[in-house]
């Protein structure tokens, strides 16, 4: 037997054919309560029916915190979910995400036609979205003047900033005409010229909320000149508003810090931009002082002045050392000539003759040094220390020497 399969194998196969199916992803239905029960667990089973059938339900424990009114048979409610298959008993059912009373999902349905409506015309595009400015001085509020929401909004931009001015439209913010008061206040404020608009209310029920899902209101938030901030109920709440808005903030608190910077936390930045400033000015005036030393210097070598001044030196110091080397010179000569003087002194005849030596001369004149250089009777001319005598060669004796 060909292509046999299991039963998990089949029921994998029809999970996978709804996990494909765009549509069964996120589904509306709406119908007739029966079976319903709250598990000890924390989760709600019950059944949708009409005339012609039925489909089983489950909603999560964790998604229950969504759920506004207790659930019982009969009611006749819509439920946004999504189809998928069991597949320990391979049966389908609906696990739902949201439940509405049928007459929250009939506003429920106009909020999705005119937001599909505005968003094709383009009024949701990122490209006419104002920014919002850093800081603002002016801050216009569209709100109801006795509701919590002002409140928060007061407070906080105060403590961020206690030199912003706050103009309050007061607005009707629910029920009948809510949604031409809050028109009417964001055209009074956008003529004063303000900084930035927040145009938003406290939390509440999607009826309770419904004045900011209305087309005029949209359309007065998209013309006006002013940067909208929309803050309209808690965070899981979204409106038309918030769409059309240059930006949304999840709530009226959380609106008031994105549209009021904090002035000591601005402070504090400017403080510190200051001394890093302050630091880096600092800084280049020292590099800048030390490279100009370091171009005075090298001016100073290079002018001609210092190059005439530094040659004069050289110069002088040439002179000087030849000054030294000639007196160094004379010293050696006059150390020499001492040497020579003390030299020839010992040498000197004059010396010899102090000494009781006496020089004899020949009637010739010359030096008698020897036995032989005289005769007898000759006369002789012997020299001492003072004078000179005159004698004659009595007899003459030769020395034996060795």
């Amino acid at each position: 037997m060909k292509n046999v399969y299991t039963v998990a194998q089949v029921n994998g196969y029809i999970k996978a054919m709804f996990t494909q199916d765009f549509m069964l992803n996120r589904i509306y239905v709406k119908g007739e309560v029966s079976n319903c029960k709250y598990h000890g667990s924390g989760h709600l089973y019950f059944s949708l029916k009409d005339e012609s059938g039925a489909l089983s339900c489950v909603m999560f424990a964790g998604q229950r915190k969504g759920l506004s009114f207790s659930m019982r048979d009969g009611q006749r409610v819509i439920v946004l979910g999504r189809v998928s298959v069991y597949e320990r008993t391979g049966s389908y059912q609906l696990y739902a995400q949201e439940i509405l009373q049928d007459g929250v999902g009939r506003l429920y349905e106009a909020y999705e036609r005119l937001k599909a409506e505005l968003q094709e015309m383009g009024m949701f595009a990122q490209e006419y979205k104002q920014p919002i400015p850093f800081y603002v001085r002016k801050l216009g509020i569209v709100t109801a003047p006795t509701g919590a929401a002002v409140q928060d909004i007061r407070n906080i931009a105060l403590r961020r900033n206690p030199y912003v001015q706050l103009i309050l439209y007061p607005a009707l913010v629910q029920g009948e005409g809510a949604a031409d008061s809050i028109v009417r206040g964001i055209e009074a404020l956008d003529a004063l010229g303000l900084d930035v608009l927040i145009v938003g209310r406290g939390g509440g029920s999607i009826e309770d909320l419904w004045a900011f899902n209305e087309e005029k209101v949209a359309r007065a938030i998209f013309d006006c000149q002013t940067p909208v901030i929309s803050a309209v109920g808690h965070e899981t709440d979204t409106t038309i508003a918030d769409f059309v808005a240059d930006l949304r903030a999840p709530t009226p608190s959380a609106a008031a810090e994105l549209a009021v910077a904090d002035i000591r936390e601005l402070t504090g930045r400017m403080d510190a931009y200051r001394e890093r400033l302050s630091k880096t000015l600092e800084w280049k005036t020292e590099q800048y002082r030390r490279r100009l030393a370091e171009l005075q210097r090298l001016f100073s070598q290079a002018s001609p002045r210092q190059l005439l001044f530094d040659r004069r030196m050289r110069e002088a110091d040439l002179e000087n050392r030849f000054r030294q080397a000639m007196r160094d010179k004379l010293a050696d000569r006059k150390n020499r000539l001492s040497l020579l003087a003390e030299r020839f002194h010992g040498l000197s005849p004059l010396l010899k003759l102090q000494q009781g030596y006496s020089y004899t001369e020949g009637p010739d004149g010359r030096a008698v040094t020897g036995i032989d250089q005289a005769a007898e009777g000759e006369r002789l001319r012997i020299h001492v220390t003072d004078g000179v005598y005159t004698a004659v060669v009595e007899s003459r004796k030769r020395l034996k020497r060795g």
